[in-house]
């Protein structure tokens, strides 16, 4: 164990980078013209609440601009600083990039424990901020596009779209100005969802890979896989509840804020999130062994860990006890690079962040494209394919002389709606993603890992982009 204190968020994010670029053969000046935040503004402002004045700093970092516009979410954390916004808006440059979605990276983040406030004062603070982003441009559909992050949802993607088309009610465009926010507001179906169904894709991907399965020293499918979830928010709820109730996994412990819990029959992931909801926390849930001292079961024997809550969980210190031999990153940055470097030499298989957090981007570009558009997915095209599948069970009835079963005939003569094709459209970019990344690392020597093949798939297209505009 190293006496070197652990390098920051955004100093990990940087060497990364560095490591990938030192397999490429770019111009002199283009990886640090792309490595480099384009800027970063901070705000201070003051809001009214029970007839006092508080003062709250915000940020929001672009980190790219080579294609329009920027994108990335909101996070409200009382732990929320700039090195840390601009880290995150760096990931989403090369996230967006790896999985061929058209915006430049950006993140922004409030610093409020969401927690402490009542739903009033936090609409209040959260049309606040959204003005003073709104003003310089910070938000805008075809400049700047935020979306939900840590401590942030459809609620107050839903404050800020209002804000922003209350300022500027003659922006046609203006409904784009955010995504995340309420389907009855201009989201879409399949949003809220989206980042956990990524990662649920993006491990079934890697599991139709035979030869990625047994470098990880395991075999078969998701089916028993023991997984390990560290945060049961939005992201870690849903890849629990798909990859247990579609894929057969075993969810075998869950890692929450005070404590955790374990079950090697496997945890009701239902219960288990009504618990939280009604107790704070996991203590006390029934069928479940507690531990105060959760981060120890990250260490836990497991198929799978899914660290799916925040970055720097897995560090120098426990990297070398860690026992899963896949740590599947749901969230943005949960290895540091000292601790990378330590499961990489142990032969520990990580599907990185950079592709498999992407989501929630994914899906937020659909819904971009939904409101620039001004028409649903499976609007025009519902019906026909009802009527064509109709029409596909009556020849089959007749040359059959049969019957068709209720079941088939229902999928047969039902046309996708807007929920099944975003669902379609997440996991055939996952899938794309992926097998570029594994193209990249089974070909080029020098690429050591798949964190590094996503960052050079990812900083190659940026590269691209560049270059074709004279930059």
């Amino acid at each position: 164990m190293s006496n070197q204190p652990e390098l920051s968020f955004r100093e990990s994010v940087d060497l990364m980078f560095n490591r990938a670029i030192e397999t490429m053969d770019l111009p002199l000046g283009l990886a640090e013209q792309i490595r480099s935040c384009n800027s970063v503004y901070q705000v201070q402002f003051g809001v009214k609440l029970d007839n006092q004045y508080e003062v709250f700093t915000g940020w929001r970092a672009v980190h790219s601009e080579h294609i329009l516009p920027v994108k990335g979410g909101i996070r409200y954390a009382d732990f929320a600083n700039q090195d840390e916004v601009e880290a995150l808006a760096a990931l989403m440059s090369y996230k967006c990039a790896i999985v061929m979605i058209p915006f430049g990276g950006s993140k922004g983040a409030l610093k409020i424990d969401p927690r402490q406030y009542s739903e009033k004062d936090l609409e209040k603070i959260t049309r606040r901020f959204a003005q003073e982003l709104a003003k310089r441009d910070l938000i805008h559909p075809s400049l700047n596009v935020p979306a939900p992050d840590m401590g942030t949802g459809e609620r107050e993607m839903g404050w800020i779209s209002d804000t922003y088309q209350s300022l500027f009610p003659e922006q046609a465009n203006g409904m784009g100005c955010v995504t995340g926010k309420p389907v009855h507001l201009g989201g879409i179906d399949g949003r809220v969802e989206a980042t956990g169904r990524g990662v649920q894709f993006g491990l079934r991907e890697f599991f139709r890979h035979p030869e990625d399965i047994t470098r990880a020293g395991l075999n078969g499918t998701l089916e028993g896989k023991r997984i390990v979830v560290q945060g049961l928010g939005n992201v870690g709820y849903h890849a629990a509840k798909f990859l247990s109730e579609e894929d057969g996994a075993k969810i075998t412990a869950i890692i929450e804020r005070d404590g955790a819990i374990r079950s090697e029959n496997g945890l009701d992931i239902e219960m288990v999130k009504a618990h939280i909801a009604e107790h704070h926390g996991v203590k006390g849930c029934p069928s479940a062994d507690y531990t105060e001292d959760g981060a120890s079961l990250l260490e836990t024997e497991c198929d799978i860990l899914i660290p799916a809550a925040m970055e720097g969980v897995i560090t120098k210190d426990n990297a070398a006890r860690i026992q899963a031999p896949i740590i599947a990153e749901a969230a943005n940055g949960p290895v540091t690079y000292a601790a990378d470097e330590i499961l990489r030499k142990k032969g520990t298989v990580i599907i990185p962040d950079a592709y498999l957090n992407a989501g929630g981007v994914t899906v937020s570009y659909f819904e971009w494209v939904k409101n620039l558009a001004r028409i649903r997915f499976g609007y025009l095209e519902r019906r026909n394919e009802e009527r064509r599948g109709q029409i596909i069970v009556e020849t089959l009835e007749k040359m059959l002389g049969t019957t068709v079963p209720p079941e088939l005939r229902a999928q047969l003569t039902t046309g996708s709606d807007e929920l099944a094709l975003v669902r379609s459209g997440l996991d055939d970019t996952m899938r794309n993603a992926y097998n570029k990344i594994r193209d990249i690392f089974n070909t080029r020597d020098d690429v050591v890992d798949l964190r590094t093949a996503a960052f050079v798939c990812g900083i190659e297209r940026i590269a691209k982009r560049y270059e074709s505009m004279g930059i």
